[in-house]
């Protein structure tokens, strides 16, 4: 299947000053779209075995990207052993894409202890219940384990686990992709060099 890409394009003179502020003015265009901050995030192990999976960003400023998950997951697991990620935006609706490049640390135990304090109180019980990538018996077995939860918990706060928490991708090179027709497309990166960030159109 394919169709020509044609909404707009993207030059030079229409980006932000920095990726941040792009990355800011392009996530509020998108806001009419299912999920908007729903991230691909892609991460390789030790040995080089790639693996992908669908994230939710959960902020992010001039420092880099953030989003949380439990610690011993795959994609934690996997940054432990090489500390270097992908983030891919996928906006089909609005044909484009924003790719970030770099690389990936552990946030501030404050900082997740506020972010899960601002979680449902099912999500919060959730993270506890789900060992994350963990073969398990049966989706019985699951709900048995939420509902043990609930009741350890009843009546009281819902504690951060010990085994969750916040991870931050800092950028290394973010590029912004706009769909153009013919195939023609505008691709429109910042790149960290020594001397701060640079601007370079790359061909599509």
């Amino acid at each position: 299947m394919r169709r020509e890409y044609a909404l707009t394009g993207l030059a030079e003179a229409d980006l932000a000053p920095t990726w941040w502020a792009q990355l800011g003015r392009w996530l509020a265009e998108a806001q009419s779209l299912r999920e908007p901050n729903a991230v691909v995030l892609a991460t390789a192990s030790g040995d080089a075995a790639p693996s992908a999976r669908t994230v939710l960003l959960k902020g992010f400023d001039e420092a880099g990207l953030v989003v949380f998950t439990n610690l011993t997951s795959r994609k934690a697991r996997e940054v432990a052993e090489n500390p270097r990620a992908t983030l891919l935006f996928p906006w089909f609706d609005l044909e484009r894409q924003v790719v970030v490049e770099g690389a990936v640390a552990q946030v501030p135990r404050a900082q997740t202890e506020a972010y899960f304090r601002t979680r449902p109180r099912g999500a919060q019980i959730g993270a506890w219940a789900s060992h994350q990538s963990a073969v398990i018996p049966s989706r019985g077995a699951l709900e048995a384990r939420r509902a043990e939860l609930e009741e350890r918990f009843a009546g009281q706060d819902v504690p951060v686990p010990h085994f969750w928490g916040g991870l931050r991708l800092t950028p290394t090179a973010v590029e912004f992709w706009q769909g153009r027709p013919d195939r023609l497309h505008d691709r429109l990166r910042f790149r960290s060099t020594a001397d701060g960030w640079v601007v370079e159109r790359l061909s599509p």
